[in-house]
């Protein structure tokens, strides 16, 4: 509709106020008729997929005599006098009702003059399909579930707009049902990837969400307070810490997947709060956890697409031929035009400067190399890529890269220019780990609020032994981005965090 047909703010509110009012009588009208309008329960034979599944090749015209019971929200609703129809939608899809008075009676026909779009219904009748070729219940009995008090959104408004979607996700999820979807491709994806890490001998586990010290990632925690302790407490920002120490308790193969939490901003890649699943393998390295990686993505996208070749903003990403694995020096010295080393900071600092990345005074050569990096490769990584060996400042956790000084064993698959999951040949040496925690807490005095915290039990526990090992960390939301053809984190997040909304008070 355009812009000029669309009523006013006032026409709109005031129109609102009608319909509430209108709902509000039609609500007394049932009670005083005896009618419950919110009812106990009611108990559906058959969902709207698996009657589309048994009955859809039904002739037109066609009396199955076969009973069923429907339940679900009424979006369109047609009256013809002492015909009407209505379609409702279940949890799978949508169903039509074909209801007469003939049928339902002069009494429970005159419950249609009750219904309003956004009702929850009950109905019980025959499986047939109209002269018109319409799959349908035709209705004997008619029951209201549960009247709907305030409209879903007029047509002309909907919920094209994604602030107002995420604001109102759950009229986004009742009436459009590819946001839907999101929710039954999460379901399918996190099922995937439990199915694969159970079969290969890990086991789950739940670690603190509620820490004394935030840990296992350089990110700004949120902070919170235990009153009766007495103590500031931190919403966990990774539950990296907490897994390595089970594998000091002599667990070989733990994985959890849960939600962390970090104190940044939001944006199409980012949510404060998001779905993460670690996993730690004792005897393995970065290469053993790019190898599992691969199988769980590839599996989740099956789960989700049926395929490993599917359309990803617009291209078609090839999840089925071997993922490149490039190191991250060579990936940057490609994009600059030139060859650029740990060793050369000023060549760092030279090729920041001809392509306008900002660069800190007090920055050491591999947080330079690194920013080259986030700015100049990573968005153009469209294919699975394996971006190996990051440099030492910026994986205070990953073990000391076996040849190449500098660096670590610590590699990111990125995919359609998004970074799905890091991997590491784990840091076991605890004289390594204190000296790295120490640099973090010089970076942390120095005021880089999100360097790592330096955690001494975590020492300690290192000193008792733990195995050489792999761990993994896969972003469940940000997989999700791909595997449905989402342009942003807050779709594929079922509420996703946003501003206050200025209208309300």
């Amino acid at each position: 509709m355009p812009d000029d047909d669309r009523p006013s703010q006032e026409e709109s509110g005031g129109r609102l106020q009608e319909a509430l009012t209108a709902r509000r009588d039609k609500l007394e009208r049932l009670r005083t008729a005896g009618v419950e309008p919110f009812a106990l329960g009611f108990d559906p034979t058959i969902s709207a997929a698996e009657l589309a599944r048994r009955f859809g090749d039904l002739e037109t015209g066609a009396e199955t005599g076969e009973r069923v019971k429907v339940a679900g929200r009424v979006l369109l609703l047609r009256r013809h006098g002492k015909l009407s129809f209505a379609t409702l939608r279940d949890g799978t899809g949508d169903v039509q009702l074909f209801l007469t008075a003939a049928d339902l009676g002069e009494e429970g026909y005159s419950l249609v003059d009750g219904l309003d779009l956004g009702d929850i219904v009950g109905a019980e009748g025959e499986v047939v399909k109209t002269k018109r070729g319409e799959l349908s219940v035709k209705a004997s009995r008619l029951t209201m579930l549960s009247k709907a008090l305030r409209p879903l959104p007029e047509k002309w408004a909907g919920l094209k707009d994604p602030e107002t979607r995420y604001r109102r996700r759950y009229l986004d999820f009742a009436t459009n049902l590819d946001s839907r979807r999101v929710i039954t491709a999460r379901a399918a994806m996190l099922s995937a990837l439990r199915r694969i890490l159970d079969g290969q001998g890990f086991v789950e586990v739940e670690t603190p969400a509620l820490q004394s010290l935030p840990g296992g990632a350089v990110a700004r925690p949120f902070v919170t307070h235990h009153a009766a302790l007495d103590i500031d407490m931190y919403l966990r920002i990774a539950p990296e810490l907490y897994l390595k120490r089970l594998l000091v308790g002599g667990l070989e193969r733990v994985y959890e997947i849960g939600r962390n939490f970090r104190n940044e901003g939001t944006s199409t890649k980012y949510n404060p709060e998001f779905t993460m699943l670690e996993a730690y393998q004792a005897y393995g390295d970065y290469f053993t956890m790019m190898d599992l990686v691969e199988q769980l993505f590839r599996e989740a996208a099956l789960a989700v697409r049926g395929s490993l070749l599917f359309e990803f903003q617009g291209r078609e990403l090839d999840m089925a031929t071997p993922w490149r694995r490039s190191r991250l020096d060579e990936l940057v010295s490609e994009a600059a035009g030139r060859t650029l080393t740990l060793s050369d900071e000023a060549g760092l600092r030279a090729a920041a400067d001809e392509h306008h990345v900002h660069v800190e005074k007090g920055w050491a050569p591999g947080k330079i190399l690194a920013e080259l990096y986030e700015k100049l490769v990573e968005p153009n990584l469209f294919q699975p890529t394996w971006v190996m060996d990051i440099p030492r400042e910026v994986s205070p956790l990953a073990r000391p890269h076996r040849s190449t000084p500098g660096f670590t064993e610590h590699a990111d698959l990125v995919v359609g220019g998004l970074e799905i999951a890091p991997v590491y040949s784990e840091l076991t040496d605890p004289d390594e780990q204190r000296e790295r925690f120490e640099l973090q807490r010089a970076a942390r005095a120095a005021g880089d609020d999100e360097a790592h915290t330096y955690d001494e039990d975590f020492v300690e526990a290192l000193e008792h032994g733990m195995p050489p090992a792999g761990g993994l960390g896969f972003g469940v939301d940000r997989a999700l981005i791909v595997l449905t053809n989402a342009t942003s984190i807050r779709e594929v997040i079922l509420f996703p965090h946003l501003r206050p909304d200025p209208g309300r008070g």
